[in-house]
């Protein structure tokens, strides 16, 4: 990516600049081919990547993602034998059981951050990419996928993951534990939603969107 002149840059339209995210170097935007990427000459950041055929691995993998989610949330992610009586785990009874025990905040923050944010994200990238397919409602699909990016960091299924893994250590001493085909979703989920944001590149959804 080659480094731009500071005398030329009134003489280039914005749409033609690229700022690298790291160090703030400021460049001419080139053109890529399919398969190949840009990187920062100053600190080696990438810059972007051109995917060929993203939309079609996208759709694959947020149909995939929006397939997990209900056996994800819903089906049992552990089941705990104690004193002779069994229980069954999901995410959705976790957070009903916080709110039961009196600790309503955490409740709602644990709702949000695994159950409603990650959906909303899958929506979202859903409608735009059906805005890309079938060219219409381009100006709505650029609100949804901006809102998408604000809900990236609000979205921490890692973090109940990990929840979920110190629960299983601490308690697999003082019980008899099993795992259920819940966590093994909610595992695929989590994967599946950190592929397709490795496959959605967001240089070449801004470019489709603004595409009249």
């Amino acid at each position: 990516m080659p480094n731009t002149n500071l005398n030329n840059l009134a003489a280039l339209p914005l749409e033609a600049l690229v700022a690298c995210h790291e160090c703030d170097l400021l460049m001419r935007r080139e053109p890529l081919e399919a398969g190949e990427k840009s990187c920062c000459p100053r600190c080696g950041f990438e810059l972007a990547v051109h995917h060929h055929q993203w939309q079609r691995r996208c759709f694959a993998l947020v149909l995939t993602a929006l397939l997990l989610y209900i056996p994800a949330n819903f089906l049992p992610i552990m089941h705990l034998t104690l004193l002779g009586q069994t229980r069954s785990e999901t995410v959705w009874s976790g957070v009903f059981g916080l709110f039961e025990s009196g600790m309503q905040g955490v409740a709602v923050v644990v709702l949000l951050s695994s159950m409603a944010i990650p959906l909303l994200k899958l929506l979202s990238q859903l409608l735009v990419l059906l805005s890309l397919r079938f060219k219409v409602a381009r100006r709505a699909g650029m609100l949804l996928y901006r809102s998408y990016h604000h809900l990236r960091e609000w979205g921490m299924l890692e973090v109940y993951l990990f929840g979920i893994l110190v629960s299983i250590v601490k308690l697999i001493d003082i019980a008899d534990l099993s795992l259920g085909v819940g966590l093994a979703c909610f595992v695929a989920l989590l994967l599946t939603q950190i592929w397709l944001e490795m496959s959605m590149p967001a240089h070449q959804v801004w470019e489709a969107l603004s595409d009249e």
